[in-house]
């Protein structure tokens, strides 16, 4: 691994637990919203035609995945989202909201190597500790790949978007490469993270549509990422600022989050 991709992944695995712990979801969900606390609440809870739902379901070792959905009235989910290290699917609270401002459901999982995000724990990877279970990088790709086909069984067997922050962006690069299920691929800091597996050359020949963007200080090794796939593919957004590691580039508090949010609204509605 290069030394600035070590120093992001060092980094960035702790830094869910250094986000402020409340998010301004107001300008994004219709009306009030009590998301901060919804973990508490066992059923559905709405808003206008905005729904969120916590749900349960194996991965392929049978470890519980816990997800929460996002459901716009009278649209099935069609966006998968992966969480970067040290955190869990409420690196998605907000953006979750966001997306569904433009027409997608969504669901956000809890992978098994995270630790918590935004003061919501992560379930999957508290429970895989328990049980003694590994919770490497790559021992989250079985968790991806379980929600991919339970999300693929949720839209009526029509094929999904997935996305991914950091080293989980390097496994849906992975992962949705050869997987029919998956019809597009977002990639916020994908990099060489994975132990064993060289990405780069795992991902030469891609033919479908990659959305992928990082930092600014990340970029020249996002290039060297994807240079082995068509650009008629990708979609690579370069942001011209100091920008930030992992899909936290979506986060309103982020410098030039709108503009990573413009990229990323058009790669979306392309689909």
């Amino acid at each position: 691994m290069k030394p600035t991709l070590f120093i992001a992944a060092l980094f960035f695995t702790f830094a869910c637990k250094l986000q402020p712990k409340e998010q301004k979801i107001e300008k994004i969900d219709e009306g009030k919203f009590d998301s901060l606390h919804i973990d508490a609440v066992p059923i559905a809870k709405q808003s206008g035609n905005r729904f969120i739902q916590h749900d349960s379901f194996p991965s392929r070792d049978s470890l519980l995945i816990f997800a929460d959905i996002y459901e716009i009235k009278d649209s099935k989910p069609t966006v998968l989202l992966c969480h970067q290290a040290g955190c869990g699917r409420g690196e998605y609270r907000e953006t979750a909201f966001r997306i569904g401002s433009i027409g997608f459901s969504s669901i956000a999982i809890d992978q098994r190597s995270g630790n918590e995000a935004n003061n919501i724990i992560n379930k999957t990877a508290q429970l895989a500790k328990e049980k003694g279970l590994p919770t490497e990088y790559i021992d989250a790709k079985q968790d991806i790949e379980a929600a991919i086909d339970y999300l693929y069984k949720l839209n009526d067997k029509q094929s999904i978007v997935l996305v991914g922050s950091s080293y989980s962006a390097s496994l849906v690069l992975l992962i949705g490469k050869n997987n029919d299920k998956v019809k597009a691929v977002a990639a916020f800091s994908p990099g060489e993270y994975i132990k064993g597996i060289n990405i780069q050359d795992s991902i030469i020949g891609y033919d479908k549509p990659i959305f992928i963007t990082s930092s600014k200080t990340e970029t020249e090794a996002s290039k060297t990422l994807i240079s082995g796939i068509d650009t008629v593919w990708t979609n690579h957004f370069l942001p011209d600022f100091e920008g930030i590691h992992g899909s936290r580039a979506l986060w309103e508090t982020t410098e030039g989050s709108e503009k990573y949010w413009d990229a990323f609204k058009t790669f979306l509605k392309q689909l």
